[in-house]
């Protein structure tokens, strides 16, 4: 699937430069379990299997809440927020809408689900995402 591709080599790049170097997207809400998440270097799987295993630098993790759009001007509904569950479905005008859920397990460990359409295209991902250390000194961020 082209979106698929297009997500794929989203991480793919994110991984290349050690991260996403953009600010938590405008509104993105305060959400509990996103302030669960540590910073750190994390490890995300794509629960297909098709791809392999990708590391992102993360900072703030309020952008993963549309981790498809990185960051586009979106408007935010929640959907629900406490210390276990993230859920929000998001609209950006000129480029599409989507829904994320991340569910935390541990400060160190979280799944993430994100659909929506993109450039007119579905899109249909899941991740399962490790914390595997500190970041790289001068490595660039999720932020």
């Amino acid at each position: 699937m082209q979106v698929r591709n297009v997500v794929h080599a989203m991480i793919a790049g994110l991984a290349a430069t050690g991260g996403l170097a953009a600010a938590a997207p405008a509104g993105a809400p305060t959400l509990a379990a996103l302030a669960r998440i540590e910073p750190g270097e994390w490890q995300f799987k794509a629960l297909d299997g098709d791809v392999p295993a990708r590391s992102i630098c993360i900072g703030d993790a309020r952008p993963l809440i549309q981790f498809g759009h990185g960051s586009a001007q979106c408007q935010h509904t929640v959907l629900a927020d406490d210390a276990n569950l993230a859920r929000v479905s998001y609209v950006c005008p000129g480029t599409g809408h989507g829904q994320t859920s991340v569910k935390v397990a541990t400060q160190r460990n979280f799944n993430l689900e994100t659909q929506g359409i993109l450039g007119g295209a579905p899109f249909d991902e899941q991740y399962e995402a490790r914390r595997v250390g500190d970041c790289a000194t001068g490595a660039v961020r999720l932020k």
